[in-house]
């Protein structure tokens, strides 16, 4: 049996990797939308990347009878670092040196990276559970941040205006 009929066809790899491709573009577009430095493509790519890469190993370690498990773990280990390089190319520090902007960005980028190698091995249900987990993240965590903020700094949260009331009788 060949590599590519192990792991169920052409078409399988195919869902993988295009599986792989789409989340990546989920998380990129939600960066995108926010004006972010890494957006829909370059996630998409990380996930294609890193699902291409898992699928590839797994081939590559297939003897005929079996995986070498190994071998596969391997690869996703390179991937695993090999990605922490890209993010660190989002990460920017102001001018005085004061705060850093990019490190959510970063963090999108390994979990495209992630949720790549998830889809390269087939594990769809875990794919998904960790995508919608991570936009709950990026979506929810902003407001929740703030608020927590507001609340541990004195400030009480931002309501509607006090409405004019014209002075006694």
């Amino acid at each position: 049996m060949d590599p590519i009929q192990f792991m169920g066809g052409a078409d399988e790899v195919l869902a993988r990797l295009g599986f792989a491709t789409l989340i990546g573009s989920a998380l990129g577009l939600h960066r995108e939308l926010h004006g972010k430095p890494a957006g829909l493509r370059i996630h998409a790519l990380v996930g294609l990347g890193s699902s291409l890469i898992t699928v590839t190993s797994v081939q590559l370690a297939f003897d005929g009878t079996q995986v070498d498990g190994g071998a596969v773990v391997r690869a996703i280990q390179g991937v695993i670092t090999g990605i922490g390089f890209l993010g660190g190319g989002v990460i920017l520090r102001d001018n005085l040196g004061k705060s850093v902007h990019g490190l959510t960005t970063a963090a999108t980028i390994w979990i495209a990276a992630g949720l790549g190698i998830v889809c390269g091995a087939g594990q769809w249900l875990t794919g998904l559970m960790a995508l919608g987990l991570t936009l709950a993240v990026l979506i929810f965590g902003g407001p929740i941040e703030r608020l927590i903020h507001r609340y541990t700094h004195g400030i009480k949260p931002e309501g509607p205006p006090p409405e004019d009331k014209p002075a006694g009788p």
